[in-house]
C-alpha cells in the first residue's frame, strides 16, 4: 500500500465523519472528521516533501502531482481557518472535496517530465503556492455560499427544519464567506503577480494571451467585482453567496477545463 493510498483512506474517513456529523451532530463525529483530516494532512505533507527531495524540484509538473497538491492545500487551509472562524460544519464540504480530489490524484498515473529545469525557479514555487492557497480559500467561500443558500431557503420556506437546526446563522455564514473571499483574492493576486515574473523568466514575456492566463484574469475579475460590490454597493447575503459559487466555477474551469478543452503552454505542466 502506497503512502498516497493511506492519505486517501484518511481523507475518506474524515469525509465520512463530517458527513455523518451534518446529520447527527455529535461532538465525537466532528472529532473523528477533524482528527482524520489532520492525520491525512500531516501524512500528505510528508509525502509532498519526499516527492520534492526525490525529484529535485517542486512536484507540480503533472496532473497527478497538481491534484495531489490541490487536495493538500484544501485540507491545510480548512484546518487553519477552522481555528480562526470555528465553522465546524464547513468540514462537511471541505473534507469530501479534498477526498474527491485525492481520489482523482490516485487514479491518474504519475508520468515523467522533461521540464525539470523550469520547475526549479523560486518564482514558480511562490506562484503555485499562493495560487493554490487562494483557490482553497475561495473553495471554502463557495462552500459557505452553498450553506448560506440552503439556510436561507430553510428559513424562508419554514418547512425544512433539518438544515435550520444544523447550519449556522446567515450572518455568520455571510461574514465568514466574505473573509474567505478577501483572503483568497489576496493570495490569488500575489499568485498572479509572481506568475507574471515567472513567465518573463521562462518565456521572455509577462503576458502571452495563453488561455490559462485569460481565464485566470476572468476569475480574478469576478472576485474583484464581488469585493467592489460588497464595499460600495452593499452586496451581501444571497447575492454574495451566488457570486462566490460562480467565481469558484470559473476557477475550476481555469484549473481543469482550460487544459482539457483549450491548448496553451500551461498544459505541459498538467499532462497525464
Amino acid at each position: 500500500m502506497t503512502l498516497m493510498t493511506v492519505i486517501l483512506f484518511l481523507y475518506l474517513l474524515s469525509a465520512a465523519g463530517y458527513i455523518v456529523f451534518l446529520f447527527i451532530q455529535k461532538p465525537v463525529l466532528h472529532r473523528l472528521g477533524f482528527g482524520m483530516l489532520t492525520a491525512g494532512f500531516l501524512a500528505h505533507t510528508f509525502h509532498i516533501g519526499d516527492e520534492f527531495v526525490r525529484l529535485g524540484f517542486f512536484p507540480v509538473h503533472t496532473l497527478h502531482h497538481t491534484l495531489s497538491f490541490t487536495a493538500w492545500t484544501l485540507a491545510g487551509v480548512y484546518l487553519i481557518l477552522k481555528y480562526r472562524y470555528r465553522l465546524n460544519i464547513l468540514g462537511s464540504f471541505a473534507a469530501p472535496l479534498a477526498a474527491v480530489v485525492a481520489i482523482a490524484a490516485v487514479c491518474i498515473p504519475e508520468v515523467p517530465t522533461e521540464y525539470g529545469h523550469q520547475l526549479k525557479s523560486i518564482w514558480l514555487i511562490l506562484h503555485v503556492g499562493f495560487i493554490f492557497i487562494g483557490q482553497a480559500c475561495l473553495a471554502l467561500a463557495c462552500g459557505a455560499g452553498i450553506l448560506y443558500l440552503i439556510q436561507d431557503h430553510a428559513i424562508k420556506s419554514k418547512s425544512n427544519r433539518f438544515f435550520l437546526k444544523r447550519l449556522p446563522s446567515l450572518e455568520l455564514l455571510d461574514v465568514t464567506g466574505y473573509m474567505f473571499i478577501f483572503t483568497g483574492f489576496t493570495m490569488l493576486t500575489i499568485g498572479l503577480i509572481t506568475g507574471f515574473i515567472y513567465a518573463h523568466q521562462v518565456w521572455g514575456r509577462f503576458w502571452s494571451w495563453d488561455p490559462k492566463e485569460i481565464w485566470s484574469g476572468v476569475s480574478w475579475l469576478i472576485y474583484a467585482a464581488l469585493l467592489h460590490g460588497r464595499l460600495t454597493s452593499g452586496w451581501r447575503g444571497r447575492r454574495s453567496a451566488v457570486m462566490a459559487i460562480i467565481g469558484f466555477a470559473a476557477l475550476v474551469f481555469t484549473f481543469l477545463g482550460v487544459n482539457i478543452f483549450l491548448e496553451g503552454h500551461h498544459d505541459k505542466f498538467t499532462r497525464w
